[in-house]
């Protein structure tokens, strides 16, 4: 049986590639879940410092939620489907957003639905110039339901958001990187390629500095600036006398590179 999720390593980077390209790689319950237990294991792994989520094939990073499958939770009753479909995918978006260490998308094709919300939960994102967003829900009568309705207001603005939100109209990756969604737009075969590039600028820093830093803006985001300026002093204060602050601080003074070790995370 073919893994919906695969899981390579590359040095100190994970990639996690969806791995539905018949289906346009959709969202099925056993995806999600193997999304979720695989960023299990790369969390509890101290070599694995920065995860690459990507789409298997050029058409789609991911297409959304397998509507075949989860229009039989539907038909269950509202219980079942918000459990079975709703929460499970929030839970998986959520983890993406507050995962301790960085996650890049490299959306590669058609992000539509939960392809989409992935792309508005992860920390960076890349997309290929020929990627296609899209927020097609109320298509098929529903509102998103992976976090969509709240994540892509904070990052595109209210009024941006809604209109995407109530056509259901898909975007391109220039609309996208306009509108806060992706980091950066490149030419197709230089996707993936970029995403590692950005991984390993972030590997040259210290690993429990980059925790806190993502820490401190998924916590302070939607808080006040004075809770979130709280948050941030203690962030601060989790690293000030760690090994790795003492590294950073003697490297500058010494005008040399840090070293803060392979086994980062020990």
């Amino acid at each position: 049986m073919t893994e919906t999720i695969l899981l390579d390593r590359h040095g100190a980077i994970a990639l996690m590639t969806i791995n539905r390209p018949e289906k346009l790689n959709a969202l099925n319950y056993e995806t999600n879940d193997l999304i979720l237990k695989h960023l299990d294991e790369i969390e509890s792994d101290d070599r694995l410092r920065a995860v690459v989520i990507t789409g298997a094939g050029h058409r789609a990073f991911s297409a959304g939620g397998d509507i075949h499958e989860f229009s039989e939770s539907i038909k269950a009753g509202p219980d079942i489907a918000v459990r079975d479909f709703c929460q499970r995918g929030q839970r998986m978006t959520g983890r993406l957003e507050a995962f301790s260490k960085p996650i890049i998308a490299a959306v590669n094709g058609l992000a539509y639905g939960g392809g989409c919300e992935i792309t508005e939960a992860v920390h960076l994102a890349i997309a290929s110039e020929t990627a296609l967003f899209a927020k097609p829900e109320i298509n098929i009568g529903i509102p998103p339901t992976f976090g969509g309705t709240q994540r892509l207001p904070r990052l595109a603005g209210r009024k941006r958001a809604l209109e995407l939100l109530l056509t259901g109209d898909s975007f391109t990756a220039a609309r996208a990187y306009e509108l806060g969604l992706v980091n950066a737009v490149v030419s197709p075969d230089k996707v993936l390629e970029t995403a590692f590039e950005m991984a390993e600028r972030i590997l040259r820093h210290s690993p429990h500095a980059a925790a806190r830093i993502i820490s401190a803006v998924t916590r302070g985001l939607n808080t006040s600036i004075a809770e979130g300026l709280s948050i941030e002093c203690e962030q601060f204060a989790r690293m000030a006398s760690t090994p790795d602050v003492y590294e950073g601080l003697n490297a500058w003074i010494e005008r040399r590179s840090p070293n803060y070790g392979q086994a980062q995370g020990k």
